[in-house]
C-alpha cells in the first residue's frame, strides 16, 4: 500500500520546482494592455451633480495582460520573451518603460497608427484608508488589425518559438490571437520528441483551443462558455471541469475558483482540490489569473507534473489577490510561502 506523502516532502519538491525554474525560457504570445491606475483622494460631493469630486493624486501605468503575464515570469526567475503589439502613442511609450530588463521585448511589433488598449481604473479613498476602485474605463480599438502588423507579429512569434521550454498563450479577444494563429504555430511543439507545454487563458473563446497542454478559466467563464451556473454544487462543478477538458482536449483544466480554491481536471485521474492558500480577505484580484498561469506555465517548463505545477500556482494566486493594484509574486515570496506552509494541500 502506498504510504501518503507529508506536507514536508511535498514541500521539499515544490521548493526544488521552483530552483528548477530560473532561466527556463517561456514565450507569452497575446494580447497586451496597458494598465492605467488614477488614484486620488474624495474631497466632497460635487455642486453640479450627486456626484463625489475625487482630487486627484497621481497616475501610474504598468503591464496588464500579456504584459503581466511576461513581467510575471520573469520575477519568478524565467527567461521571459513577450511577443505582442504595443503602440506609439502615449500608453504604450509609458507601458513599454515600465517593463523590467528582464523581460525580452525583441518580439514586440510597433506598428504606426496602433493604439494601445488601455484600461484605466479610478481608485479613491480618504486620507487615512485604503483606495478602492470606484470604476474602470476601457479603451479598445475597434479597428481590425492590419496586415502587416500582423505579418510582423507572425514573423516575430515564429523566431521567439525556437528553443521555447514552454509557451503562454493569452488571449483578451483583439483579434490578433486565435485558435488558428496558435494552432499553426505551436504544432512542432506538440508533435516534436522534446514535447513543449503550450497553455492558453482565452477570456472568450476558450471552447475553440484543442489539443493544448492546459487552460485555466475562473469559474465564471466556465459558466459563461457552457451556460451553466456552479455556485456551491459539486456535481455542476464536476460535469462542466469534465466538459471543458472533453471538449478542449487538453491534458489539463485548472479551474480557478476565487475564495474556493482551484479543482483540477485531468484525462484518467480524479479531480484534485486544491484550498485556497492565505486569507480569504482578498485586497485585489486586478491580474491575479496572468499571476497564476505564468506560475503554472514556468513550473511546467521546469518538468513539473500539472498537479504540483497548479499546486505552486495556487500558492502565487493566493500571494498576489493580498496585493493592491496589477502585481507580480517573485520566486522568494514563492519559496516562502511554501516553506512556512504546513498543510495538506
Amino acid at each position: 500500500m502506498a504510504t501518503a506523502e507529508s506536507p514536508r516532502d511535498r514541500a521539499r519538491r515544490l521548493l526544488a520546482l521552483i530552483a528548477a525554474s530560473r532561466g527556463r525560457r517561456v514565450v507569452v504570445l497575446g494580447d497586451l494592455i496597458a494598465d492605467e491606475f488614477v488614484s486620488g483622494r474624495i474631497a466632497r460631493v460635487s455642486r453640479e451633480a450627486p456626484v463625489l469630486i475625487l482630487e486627484y493624486d497621481k497616475t501610474e501605468i504598468v503591464p496588464g495582460g500579456a504584459g503581466n503575464a511576461a513581467h510575471n515570469v520573469a520575477t519568478l526567475g524565467g527567461a521571459v520573451t513577450l511577443v505582442a503589439l504595443a503602440g506609439r502613442d502615449d500608453a504604450g511609450r509609458r507601458v513599454m518603460a515600465a517593463f523590467p530588463s528582464r523581460v525580452n521585448r525583441r518580439g514586440l511589433v510597433r506598428p504606426a497608427g496602433y493604439r494601445t488598449p488601455v484600461k484605466t481604473r479610478i481608485l479613491a479613498g480618504g486620507v487615512h484608508s485604503a483606495k478602492q476602485q470606484v470604476v474602470r474605463v476601457d479603451r479598445f480599438t475597434r479597428d481590425p488589425i492590419g496586415d502587416r502588423a500582423r505579418a510582423a507579429w507572425l514573423t516575430a512569434a515564429r523566431r521567439a518559438l525556437r528553443g521555447a521550454d514552454a509557451v503562454l498563450v493569452s488571449d483578451y479577444g483583439s483579434g490578433l490571437v486565435t485558435p488558428a494563429v496558435v494552432r499553426e504555430l505551436v504544432a512542432p511543439l506538440l508533435s516534436g520528441r522534446r514535447r513543449v507545454p503550450v497553455l492558453v487563458d482565452s477570456r472568450y473563446d476558450l471552447l475553440k483551443y484543442r489539443g493544448l497542454t492546459a487552460c485555466t478559466p475562473n469559474e465564471s467563464e466556465v459558466e459563461h462558455a457552457l451556460d451553466v451556473t456552479i455556485g456551491d454544487a459539486p456535481r455542476v462543478l464536476e460535469r462542466a471541469g469534465r466538459a471543458i477538458l472533453a471538449r478542449t482536449k487538453m491534458a489539463a483544466v485548472i479551474v480557478t475558483r476565487g475564495s474556493r480554491g482551484m479543482a483540477l481536471f485531468e484525462r484518467g485521474a480524479p479531480t484534485t482540490h486544491i484550498p485556497i492558500y492565505g486569507s480569504d480577505e482578498i485586497a485585489d484580484v486586478t491580474g491575479a489569473g496572468d499571476t497564476v498561469m505564468a506560475t503554472l506555465t514556468l513550473a511546467l517548463a521546469a518538468g513539473a507534473s500539472i498537479a504540483d505545477a497548479a499546486r505552486l500556482a495556487n500558492y502565487a494566486g493566493g500571494l498576489v489577490v493580498m496585493k493592491r493594484g496589477t502585481a507580480t509574486v517573485s520566486a522568494r515570496e514563492l519559496v516562502r510561502a511554501v516553506a512556512s506552509d504546513t498543510g495538506s494541500r
